[in-house]
């Protein structure tokens, strides 16, 4: 086996058996889910008595209800607690204040300065995922 072989399979395997790929996706996914929260928001600035709603961290969410505890393996064959797969924020309503005089709390200077935040961070793990998958090509093709 040459050096280029064992390059390539220790590639592959670095990125499809680490975390990142999985950590970039569920980023996605969190990102995706801001941005349809945040222009639901926002449709909804002149609606009476809508509650704007926000995405959050589960581990956020946790600390703040009290409820933090964390599931330990006892030895390296037992089964991984938890799924990557699995979001790891929730879609939290904010009934704490009011805004305007119809019941509605949408602000909507901060839903657009948080939709400009969530889409920087949208197109900065898009790229990452695509550096990813580019230096895996490089790898594949024998570094041409």
């Amino acid at each position: 086996m040459n050096f280029m072989t064992v390059f390539v399979k220790m590639e592959v395997k670095s990125m499809f058996f680490s975390n990142t790929i999985q950590a970039l996706e569920q980023s996605i996914h969190y990102s995706s889910t801001k941005n349809q929260t945040i222009a639901n928001n926002i449709a909804n600035v002149d609606t009476p008595n809508y509650k704007a709603k926000n995405v959050v961290f589960k581990e956020i969410l946790n600390e703040e209800l009290g409820h933090n505890f964390q599931a330990k393996r006892t030895n390296e064959r037992h089964i991984v607690f938890g799924n990557d797969n699995t979001k790891n924020y929730n879609i939290v309503t904010n009934n704490s204040t009011t805004y305007n005089h119809n019941g509605n709390n949408v602000d909507i200077d901060k839903e657009m300065s948080e939709l400009a935040k969530n889409q920087i961070y949208y197109q900065a793990v898009v790229d990452r995922l695509n550096g990813k998958f580019n230096s895996l090509k490089t790898v594949i093709r024998g570094g041409n």
